[in-house]
Parts: C-alpha cells; structure tokens; sequence
C-alpha cells in the first residue's frame, strides 16, 4: 500500500505540473498580447507554413495600413505557392527574403537590416497566435522602434496546442540564451 500511495502522489504532483504549466501558458501562447492596428512604415510578416498569415499581411497592405510589405520566405526559395505575394503587382512594395539564420532570429535580424536602411520607425508585425509572445520578444531586441504585433488565425484541437507549447517554450528557452541584436 504505501508504494501504491507514493505512485498516486508522483502522478498527482505530475498532474498538478501539468495543469500548472497549461493555465500558465494561457496569456503567452494562446491569448497573447496583440495591439490595435495603425498605420506604420511596413508589415513584416514572419514565416511558416500556416499560409492565413501571408494573406492577412496582403490584406493589410491592400487596406493601406503600410506602403510596403516585407514577407519572410522562411518555407524556403523553392516554395511555389509564396510566389502570389512575392511576384508583385500590388500598389504597394512588396519585398521578400529569406531569413539568415532560419529562424525568429534570422527574421528580426533582417528586419533591422531594413528598418535602418529604410528609416522605419514603427512596423505591424504578422505572425500566428502561439508565436505572437515570443516572436514580440526577439523583434524588440533587434528592432528599437515600435511594433504592432498581429496575430493570423491558428489551427486548434489538443495535439495542435501541446506542440505550440512544446515548441514555443523550447524557442523562449533558445531565444533567451542565444546572442543577437
């Protein structure tokens, strides 16, 4: 019997982590902080595969929220189906590169690239949901002027928000230790 109890504790203190670390997670990962929207010098939208982004930052352009667009093609050069923002014919500039490193890191690095050379002092930035706190924190470091962060729709379901929480606390964890900006 007392075996049984310690199992019944271990598992219980496992759960209440659990439990914990999921409401904790609530305001960084699935509510985080977005701003209202105003008009700024440039949208960058930052990459991945979740394609609603790309098209909420065009829609932002096209609303006349910023004369120029800046599109991370972190899904890579290859990637056909980036080339209908990229290609151009919009009424505003629409810029796309490809993130060096290949990361959230690589993505701010660039962004500051841009900012100096084009004189940005406030920029919406694009994202989806999970990513919103994190991608925040890493743009504020390389980025000093101000950000509107905007967040695209997001996937759902259990599977969907225990990988973003995996992920994205494994990315805090890299962000916060590795160098930059």
């Amino acid at each position: 019997m007392p075996a049984l109890r310690k199992v019944f504790a271990a598992a219980a203190v496992v759960v209440a982590l659990i439990v914990g670390l999921a409401f904790a997670g609530l305001p960084v990962y699935v509510h985080p902080q977005v701003d209202p929207l105003r008009p700024a010098d440039a949208i960058v939208v930052l990459g991945g595969t979740a394609y609603a982004r790309y098209d909420l930052g065009l829609r932002l352009a096209q609303q006349g929220y910023a004369p120029e667009l800046l599109i991370s093609r972190s899904t890579g050069q290859n990637d056909a189906a980036m080339n209908r923002y990229c290609d151009g014919g919009f009424s505003f500039t629409v810029s796309c590169f490809v993130p060096d490193p290949w990361t959230t890191q690589g993505e701010a690095e660039e962004i500051a690239r841009r900012a100096a050379a084009e004189h940005w002092r406030h920029i919406i930035v694009v994202t989806y949901t999970p990513h919103v706190s994190r991608a925040r924190y890493i743009v504020e470091r390389c980025f000093h002027g101000q950000i509107t962060m905007i967040a695209s729709p997001s996937d759902s379901g259990l599977a969907f928000w225990s990988w973003m929480y995996v992920r994205q606390s494994a990315g805090y964890v890299r962000a916060f230790l590795q160098r930059g900006c």
